[in-house]
């Protein structure tokens, strides 16, 4: 890298407040050909709210970047990674709202769990065209993030290996090792001490259908809000497997019953009110309504278990929900980091009546369920 390029560098970082004092040198292009004006130009929109000014100011100057334009000029300056750090600073750090309150600019943003969670949380800003923009960024994420869940989570609760049954779909999880070795011994070569395979083996897994019912109940609180879009992608996840009967409930200080949208995740994430107070005990009780075969039931509260109505009623209706059978699951967290802030005084007293108490990644809660079914 020379002197001239190392000194562009310095003034992009200053930005265009140096302009008198360091102005761009030579050709004010980077190595890889870009223009340090237009690396400036989309960094100044952003940056220049530091000093707390009007990016749309008028003057005599060249004309500045509307929301829109400055989102397909970052994409072409920077890859993709720079690009979704740029766009969560945006909303995040300086507030620009209205990128969620223009289908254009909307429609133009990287579909990612972050802004997933900015739609659902200023979703009461936006209509017409641009809620039907945000819902297909929804859509987009929560089938990503199903894709990226299914195939585990499958797994975990479909069945356990058949290994007295033949399968001809090959799967590096269902080798059957020693079955290969000992029916391909005869193609073994003794010179070259080769085993050359005509055929692999495989197991095949047996699946099991003695229905669960699985009741997921998620705090709507603001703190909750990734384990809030995992819990409700999961319930759908859960509502397509033959062996579990899933029900989904959210809540705050109203319980609202989702089950009905389980096919939808579109409509189950869009349902979700964020903020108010937090009443555990309502929703667990409306919960307990649900349990017709106990000793087939999973209750999962995903909450941080910061009531708002006291810990009596809450250990009250918690140790019914035990007592009559049924698993109680409380999560504190159910995302792909599975770090919980949390009440651990509460944690104590739910665990002390029987319940498992902690926090998860979404497939580890497939593996654990799988180990409560088997």
């Amino acid at each position: 890298m020379n002197d001239t390029s190392v000194l562009n560098r310095w003034r992009l970082v200053l930005g265009g407040y140096a302009s008198g004092q360091l102005p761009f040198s030579g050709e004010a292009m980077l190595e890889n050909g870009i223009s340090c004006m237009d690396l400036e130009d989309v960094l100044d929109f952003l940056y220049q709210r530091e000093q707390g000014e009007d990016v749309r100011r008028g003057g005599l100057e060249e004309s500045h970047l509307t929301a829109a334009a400055w989102i397909t000029k970052i994409r072409r300056l920077f890859p993709k990674e720079t690009v979704e750090v740029l766009e969560r600073q945006a909303l995040d750090t300086y507030g620009m709202t209205d990128l969620l309150t223009d289908r254009e600019v909307l429609s133009k943003l990287e579909p990612n769990q972050e802004l997933l969670k900015l739609i659902l949380q200023l979703k009461h800003l936006m209509k017409g065209d641009v809620l039907e923009a945000a819902r297909k960024i929804v859509r987009t994420v929560a089938d990503d993030i199903a894709k990226r869940l299914t195939q585990e989570l499958r797994r975990s609760l479909l069945g356990k290996v058949d290994r007295n049954a033949e399968s001809r779909i090959p799967s590096s999880r269902n080798l059957d090792i020693k079955k290969t070795i000992r029916r391909n011994l005869k193609h073994y070569d003794v010179e070259t001490q080769t085993l050359h395979l005509e055929r692999v083996y495989f197991n095949r897994r047996t699946m099991r259908y003695h229905t669960w019912r699985v009741v997921i109940a998620v705090d709507e609180s603001g703190s909750m809000l990734d384990s809030v879009i995992h819990s409700a992608v999961m319930a759908g996840i859960f509502a397509r497997l033959p062996m579990l009967d899933t029900r989904l409930v959210i809540f705050d200080t109203q319980v609202v019953d989702l089950s009905r949208h389980l096919d939808d995740p579109v409509a189950t994430l869009m349902s979700i009110q964020l903020g108010g107070g937090t009443h555990i005990a309502g929703a667990l009780t409306y919960c307990e309504t649900l349990i017709e075969n106990p000793h087939r039931t999973m209750v999962v509260l995903v909450s941080d278990l910061c009531e708002g109505g006291g810990s009596g009623p809450l250990l009250a209706v918690s140790r019914g929900i035990v007592e009559s059978g049924a698993k109680l699951i409380c999560l504190t967290a159910l995302d792909q980091e599975a770090n919980p802030a949390y009440d651990r005084n509460m944690a104590q007293k739910l665990a002390g009546l029987g319940a498992w108490v902690g926090a998860m990644t979404p497939e580890k809660l497939g593996d654990f369920m799988g180990e409560v079914m088997g």
